[in-house]
């Protein structure tokens, strides 16, 4: 099954590639690897704000982590020309949960994101990973990933 068959079947739909917001780009091709620029969590409604351990439980925050991860793909669709079955694996996942200082929950938040990449994926989506806590992330946003993935070229 296509990836984007197995994302319609799952009752999914990338967002549009996000555009960056300063001077860098979305995504670096480099030899058969795409490095996609850190996306954050928005939906259909905008941005999802809020703290874990504060006003956000890991619940929401797994929701957060879920919307990162289709910005992801959605970037890796991009650097492949429209063709996400041009993905190979992914790689590795940075994932930066805004967060109180005395939260530490952070992998079972990131837990949204790498589920959902194993769901849309199967093995291929497994990966390695970091999920760090920050004090705070650009525009107030709840979570934060980035990502490596190996692409056909």
């Amino acid at each position: 099954m296509s990836v984007e068959a197995k994302l319609k079947d799952l009752g999914l739909t990338l967002p549009d590639a996000p555009a960056p917001a300063a001077n860098y780009v979305p995504f670096v091709v480099a030899g058969d690897l795409v490095h996609v620029s850190g996306q954050i969590s928005a939906d259909e409604n905008g941005l999802i704000t809020g703290t874990l351990g504060a006003d956000l439980d890991v619940e929401a925050g797994q929701a957060a982590a879920k919307r990162c991860a289709l910005s992801l793909l959605a970037q890796v669709k991009a650097a492949c020309g429209g063709d996400l079955d041009k993905l190979v694996r992914v790689v590795k996942l940075g994932a930066f949960v805004n967060s109180t200082a005395d939260f530490t929950q952070q992998p079972q938040v990131v837990n949204g994101a790498s589920d959902l990449l194993v769901e849309v994926l199967g093995d291929k989506g497994r990966h390695a990973r970091s999920a760090v806590a920050s004090p705070s992330l650009p525009l107030g946003v709840a979570v934060e990933i980035d990502g490596i993935f190996q692409i056909e070229v």
